[in-house]
This record gives structure tokens, sequence and C-alpha cells, in this order.
């Protein structure tokens, strides 16, 4: 397949071009919504903006809300990525994986990490969310704090599972979308790319750096570019999107699994999902303790070379022996 861009292209380009698809594809994300929102909905364009602008307002707000967020994640980061591979001649698979995935049990051992992980990332939330700006950033401090407040809104509304086939939409628009447009986006060309332009490990953190900062939750940062980097890490060790799709999946739909439960009543002593207080040092400390075992486990066995392929010969007197 040949592609109108060169595959020599330089990699602050590459970025670069990534930044001007996902516009195209964001365009054409909103064209689909108010396409949707107008034959499905039979909503005016004022009226789509109103909604988006205060869904809790209308009865139509959740679907809506969540149809847009959808389809505007994926036309945007996965179609601005897809859009970047196709245009410089790359299939999918090429562009985005190094090597094939090494095993199929790989991916069940980055979900159970991030589940193991969780503790420990609860105390690093705590932090970041009682943090405070020097004097001098006050009024930055008040912005910031009523844009998380309107953001933890939001979510709250949009994780309001009253129904099964709530909970399963969320997952599909709160774990499968995000996991895999953002991976596409943040490890399979951003971080590649800084990785080439730089080094793997300047690659790896200014890649979660930017990963955190573009989601715009500042007291949600630290805890954000700490995911980012273990996601980064993941992709760099195994060379497979894969990868650390299904540990971006495993973090988005665990939590969204212990909102549906917790608001089901099936978590009688009381735990708050949405509580940015860290859990008890007694879970903390061996999350920490298992979690770093386990990212030096999968960083042996990811970057282990592979085994010599065995190829079988057949001998002169016609027995077939291993070379």
């Amino acid at each position: 397949m040949k592609g109108f861009l060169p595959r020599t292209l330089h990699p602050g380009l590459q970025i670069l071009m990534l930044v001007v698809l996902m516009v195209v594809g964001a365009c054409l994300g909103y064209a689909i919504i108010f396409g949707v929102a107008l034959q499905g909905y039979g909503l005016s364009l004022p009226e789509v903006q109103q909604v988006m602008t205060a869904p809790m307002t209308s009865p139509q707000g959740w679907s809506i809300l969540m149809m847009a967020q959808g389809v505007l994640l994926f036309s945007a980061f996965a179609g601005g990525s897809l859009l970047l591979a196709s245009a410089m001649g790359y299939g999918w698979a090429e562009y985005f994986n190094a090597r094939r995935l090494g095993a199929a049990w790989w991916l069940l051992a980055v979900a159970v990490l991030i589940v193991v992980i969780l503790p420990f990332m609860s105390s690093i939330v705590a932090w970041n969310a009682d943090a405070r700006f020097p004097a001098f950033l006050h009024d930055f401090e008040v912005w910031a704090r009523a844009s998380e407040d309107r953001a933890q809104g939001l979510t709250k509304f949009l994780t309001r599972f009253n129904t099964t086939t709530r909970f399963l939409v969320g997952v599909v628009v709160v774990a499968v979308v995000p996991a895999v447009a953002e991976e596409l986006a943040f490890r399979g060309v951003i971080q590649k790319n800084l990785v080439r332009w730089f080094s793997p490990h300047v690659g790896v953190w200014l890649g979660a750096a930017i990963f955190s900062a573009i989601h715009m939750q500042f007291f949600g940062f630290v805890p954000r570019f700490v995911l980012g980097l273990v996601l980064g890490y993941l992709y760099l060790w195994s060379g497979n999107i894969l990868v650390s799709m299904a540990a971006h999946f495993a973090q988005n739909a665990f939590q969204l699994l212990i909102v549906y439960l917790t608001q089901r009543g099936l978590f009688g002593w009381g735990f708050d999902p949405d509580s940015t207080e860290a859990l008890p040092w007694t879970l903390v400390v061996p999350s920490a303790l298992l979690s770093a075992g386990l990212l030096y486990f999968l960083y042996r066995h990811m970057t282990a070379p592979a085994p010599p392929t065995q190829m079988l010969t057949l001998s002169h007197d016609g027995v077939k022996r291993t070379a």
C-alpha cells in the first residue's frame, strides 16, 4: 500500500500530522453526532448544543452525551491515528506493532497488574487532589478546581447506571473506545515517535505527560501521568499495541464495574468509588510491592529474546532432523 507521505517523515512532523488529522477526524465526528441527533432524536443544531452543554436538564441528555463522547473520541483519536498510518502507506498492524504479541497471557497479566496497582494509585490520587498551588497561581487554582468539579459532576452523571443496558453502553464508550482510540494516538503514534526522536525513556515520560495534560484535569494529573508511564512501558517492552490497550481497558472497565456494583448496593460497608481518599496503608503497601514485582516479571518476559526457530531438515539417510 502506497501513501502520500514518506515513511522517513521526521517524528516531529508525524506528531504534527497526527494533530492535523485529529482535527479532521473531530470535524467528521461532529457531523456524525449532529446527523444522528437530527435523524434519531429529531433535535435541531441549537437543541443539540444545548443538550451537550447541560445534559442533566434533558431526558435525552445521557444517551446523546454518551453517543457524542464515543463518536468524537473514536473519530478524532483513532481516526487521526489510522489516517496517519494509511497516509504513510502502512497497514494498522504494521505501523502500531513493532512485533507480534509474544503470548496471549500477556493481555491477562497486564489486566491483573492494573487491578493490583489500584490501591497504590489511590494514595497518589489523594495526594494530588489535596495539592495546593503557590499564592501567585491562586486564580489558576480556583479555575482548575472549578473545572475539576464540573468534570466530576459530568462523570457522575454519565456513570449513573440505573439499568444493565446503561452499564453495557458505559463499558463500550468509557472502556472500549478510550482503550482503542487513546492507545493508538498516545502510545502508537506520539510515544513511538518521541522514542525515535529522543530516547526510549524520554519518549515514554514525555508521552505520559502529554497523555495526562490533554485530559485538562490538573488535580488528577499525577495519577494519570503514572498510569501513562505504566501503559507506556508496557507498550515499549512488548512492542505490541494490544498490550497497552488491554491494560487501559482493564483500568476503565474495572472502575466502571465497581461503580455499577456499588450503585446496586453490593458493597454494604459504604464504599464510595468517587472518593479521592486513599485506601488504608495495609492495602497500599502490598499493592505497591506486588505491582513492582509484576512489572519486573512482565519486563523480563516481554524483553526476553525470542527463542530460535527450529527448522526440520532432511538428512542424506532420509531422517528428519532439527537444525
